[in-house]
């Protein structure tokens, strides 16, 4: 629809200024229209779109339509003249081809070249003002629902990390090993209560932020492993491979957590002996990797839940091609890994 209506526009606006030309002409010297002068105004039609669709590609192929207006109206002053000048010579071209011109009795001088290609230069720049106008319009719409998607989506990983958080069942377990903890090791109970206290804490915090640093939702796993540590006990080992240089770099909230909750319920929980996790942050090649690995397979998963569909959407919702999840099988891990182009 978009497509047909730049065509559209574009034979339209050009069309209405060549029929304007004419009717000046036509007004003050009706003789003067003739099948020479019909060819020249549609040879400015083709010129006139074939050019400023050219002009329109330059644009799409540099990148200038992401620019910022101090950084895009100097490119757009330069390529318009230019590309008037191209108008402005086919115009005289033709006219010279169609002895519009004669050698003899009316050359070609040069003021009229100054007086073609600057007026044409304003009907270019105010095609372009039509065009970056209507590109505004429809970036600021598509942003304007992506950012509703966006929220939508914070939303909803809001909620549903609070009811993984506050199910009766994890609940349920974090404060029995609480309680066994209070007559033998009383201390230790203290700190996990408060520990449990700051999980709480830091899902309705985060939960409000469309990203956060890494360092805080890496300390939002660590308290979430602190208590499954109480549950599983040596059962469960946790290693951590952190590049310090990350630690302010954003990433959606509760992500890493999802990925580090999926690694405990659908790898750890399902292993007599328990196993390893391991949580992973480095950057590559201009790349940010942060790697959840645990101990299982994943062909015993029957059902991974909300979270990884939760991770996916999010991504392609906030970073588009920028940003992938994937999930992998090797040699008895599973990697939970997420990529951000830098």
């Amino acid at each position: 629809m978009t497509k047909r209506f730049y065509w559209l526009a574009q034979f339209i606006g050009w069309t209405a200024y060549c029929g304007l030309l004419t009717l000046s002409v036509y007004t003050n010297n009706p003789e003067h229209i003739d099948g020479a002068f019909l060819f020249n105004i549609a040879v400015i039609i083709v010129a006139g779109i074939s050019v400023t669709h050219l002009q329109r590609w330059v644009f799409i192929k540099l990148g200038w339509l992401s620019m910022k207006l101090p950084r895009l109206i100097p490119r757009l002053l330069v390529s318009s003249f230019f590309f008037s000048i191209v108008i402005s010579v086919i115009d005289l071209f033709t006219d010279h081809l169609s002895n519009v011109y004669t050698v003899k009795n009316n050359p070609i001088e040069i003021s009229d070249v100054i007086v073609n290609v600057f007026s044409i230069l304003l009907l270019v720049l105010f095609w372009n003002a039509i065009y970056f106008t209507f590109h505004f319009f429809q970036q600021s719409k598509r942003q304007e629902i992506s950012n509703l998607e966006l929220t939508a989506s914070n939303r909803e990983s809001e909620l549903k990390n609070l009811r993984s958080q506050l199910n009766p069942h994890f609940l349920f377990n974090s404060l029995n090993s609480i309680r066994a903890l209070i007559t033998v090791e009383p201390e230790k109970a203290k700190i996990s209560i408060t520990t449990l206290s700051n999980l709480l804490r830091h899902s309705l915090i985060l939960g409000k932020e469309n990203t956060v640093p890494l360092e805080r939702e890496l300390e939002l796993a660590k308290n979430y492993l602190d208590l499954e540590k109480i549950r599983f006990e040596e059962r469960l080992k946790i290693e951590w491979e952190l590049s310090p240089d990350l630690a302010s770099f954003e990433i959606p909230p509760f992500t890493l957590q999802m990925m580090v909750e999926n690694a405990i319920k659908h790898g750890i929980s399902n292993l007599r002996d328990g196993g390893v996790v391991r949580i992973i942050a480095e950057e590559m090649n201009g790349e940010v990797k942060i790697e959840v690995v645990n101990s299982g397979n994943l062909e015993t998963v029957v059902d991974l839940g909300v979270g990884i569909e939760n991770i996916k959407q999010r991504l392609a919702l906030q970073y588009g091609q920028g940003a992938d999840f994937s999930l992998k099988e090797e040699e008895g891990f599973v990697h939970a890994i997420m990529k951000f182009k830098r």
